[in-house]
């Protein structure tokens, strides 16, 4: 059994935010985990070496491992409104 994992950024570049947040959305559009679970459910998904520059930049930004990930998502515009 294999895992999807998000593609490797070189450390000395580092995570932002953004690219947090455009990660997590791309994992949650192709249903590979919900809005509802907690965030550190994304360990799983990103190389163990690069999750520590993961959870440094979201403690950064006030957010808690335990926050659900549609936390992460900033407002979404719906076609069908």
């Amino acid at each position: 059994m294999s895992i999807a994992t998000l593609p490797a950024i070189p450390s000395s570049f580092g995570y932002s935010l953004s690219m947090i947040k455009d990660e997590v959305r791309q994992l949650v559009e192709t249903g590979t985990v919900s809005r509802q679970q907690p965030i550190y459910v994304l360990c799983q998904y990103i190389p163990a070496r690069e999750w520590v520059c993961v959870e440094c930049e979201l403690e950064r930004s006030d957010f808690l491992l335990r926050d659900q990930i549609g936390d992460l998502m900033s407002s979404e515009c719906w076609d069908n409104d």
